[in-house]
């Protein structure tokens, strides 16, 4: 282990904690939105330099290996790209009135405090630790949602506590279930919660505790996953929460439950007479795309329709992570990858758009194209890309995905197929009367952002025409990984 590799690894997680504390006592309030951009780039730096440096081994309690480094970077990149996009929402919210100035030093302290959750339970080697570390990240999230202390916005971050705490409890039984079944092979103490030591003796482990414990980990996580049943808490967090918190529950939080679950799946794949994980995560998979798709029809704010979106495309990606094989996890991956951008860089724009209309509702926004040209046609792009339009990036992952399916299980095509156009249909219904005809609602002119919204978008419309030779080598590496 290298020392350079190791503060890499630190800085990844002391970074984004000192600014947190930093930004609670900065007495200038003006200031903090822009310590909070430079610390995200320098978390990012640091997660980038994982891939030029050697990784150090394994501890009792951190971990850096081919599958969380993908979910690192994602991360801290989004991560980044959203603290520029907030540092305009943010200063028009003070100028509005919706924030004071000790809101905003909140804010942006609990944003790297989520940011330190959310890495923390990516490098985490230490099953209890990552708990701890999902549970802190969803706590700030939890904090944020409620920041506009209106009656809706405490009521949405009182259910999303309520769900979460539910779904937490879950995953923590599920924890301690595989540290019954680890000790009486790996012995008491940390190292039955050691990932790196459960995977290498997970075959010797009691398979029926194993399978039971995936079933609560699997319901635990996948309520923070956004799966249905389990998603009622995510709909009202986007909509009443602020919207950067939109882009980085559906671009990023979302992930870190999703990221768990795998950990756990590698671990019951290992232990040949235990519950097969693929059958429940592709119903489950299946139940959220299906069901999120005919939701989309009843929405009536912006937001709320692309927070039922991404219940749609987690569905999707946990029903190809189900599926299993070289090519449904390749293209889950992908997937995965081209949604936390696509998702984050449409939030960007609603957030812009429901500043200048002054609402959510869809029905007084329209025209945006000739209203807002800069915010009307990076929606457009956006709900283009996250219906599976090419050449778009999302095209080619779901193509991937109802391939690989047709190939092993064409039976299970059919829903997949049919839950795919049902909600293609009903974002490109909403989409024509957003973006064109006779602009309604306000007209003002806003700041904003527009580097964040149209990098993501270029990056996902490049991804959709060409993806890298050693981008696809990385993604087939970590695809083998997952089994």
């Amino acid at each position: 282990m290298t020392g350079f590799s190791f503060d890499a690894v630190a800085a990844i997680l002391l970074v984004p904690a000192g600014a947190a504390a930093l930004l609670a006592a900065m007495p200038n309030y003006k200031m903090t939105a822009i310590v909070n951009v430079i610390a995200s780039l320098l978390t990012l730096l640091a997660a980038l330099s994982l891939f030029v440096t050697e990784r150090p081994e394994p501890g009792q309690y951190l971990i850096v290996d081919d599958l969380n480094i993908v979910f690192i970077v994602l991360n801290t990149f989004v991560g980044f790209t959203t603290s520029v996009f907030s540092a305009s929402y943010i200063a028009h919210e003070l100028e509005t009135g919706r924030l004071t100035a000790p809101n905003l030093r909140f804010y942006h302290a609990m944003y790297q405090i989520m940011m330190f959750g959310m890495n923390l339970a990516f490098v985490s080697n230490n099953i209890g630790l990552m708990w701890v570390a999902v549970e802190l990240a969803t706590l700030t999230t939890v904090l944020m949602v409620g920041i506009y202390r209106t009656h809706e916005a405490l009521e949405a971050a009182w259910k999303y506590f309520i769900l979460g705490s539910v779904g937490i409890a879950l995953a923590l039984f599920g924890t301690i279930l595989v540290y019954m079944a680890a000790q009486p092979v790996v012995g008491e103490g940390t190292n039955a919660m050691v990932w790196s030591v459960l995977i290498e003796k997970a075959a010797h482990f009691d398979p029926a505790l194993l399978s039971v414990a995936f079933i609560f980990l699997l319901l635990g996580y996948g309520t923070k996953v956004g799966l249905a049943p389990l998603h009622a808490w995510l709909p009202d967090a986007h909509a009443e929460g602020p919207t950067p918190i939109s882009a980085v529950l559906s671009g990023l939080l979302l992930n870190v439950a999703l990221y768990a679950v795998l950990r756990f799946k590698l671990l019951l794949a290992a232990s040949p007479e235990a519950i097969g994980p693929g059958p429940l995560m592709v119903t489950m998979g299946l139940t959220s795309l299906i069901f999120a798709a005919f939701m989309l029809y009843r929405r009536r704010d912006i937001k709320r329709l692309f927070a039922y979106s991404s219940i749609e495309h987690m569905g999707i990606i946990v029903f190809a992570f189900g599926m299993g094989g070289p090519l449904a996890n390749f293209a889950g991956l992908l997937h995965m990858v081209m949604h936390s951008l696509t998702k984050s860089a449409i939030f960007f724009a609603v957030g812009h758009i429901a500043q200048v209309k002054g609402t959510q509702k869809i029905s007084e926004i329209r025209g945006l194209t000739e209203s807002h040209p800069g915010l009307g046609w990076a929606l457009v792009i956006g709900v283009v890309a996250i219906a599976g339009l090419p050449p778009l990036g999302i095209f080619m992952s779901e193509f991937l995905v109802v391939s690989s399916t047709f190939a092993r299980h064409p039976w299970l095509a059919i829903p997949l197929v049919f839950g795919l156009l049902i909600a293609f249909g009903a974002l490109l219904l909403r989409l024509t009367g957003l973006a064109f005809g006779e602009p309604r609602g306000g007209t003002a002119p806003v700041e904003a952002s527009y580097v964040p919204m149209y990098s993501h978008l270029a990056l996902v419309f490049a991804a959709g025409i060409y993806l890298p030779a050693p981008l696809v080598a990385w993604f087939q590496h970590v695809a083998g990984i997952l089994g």
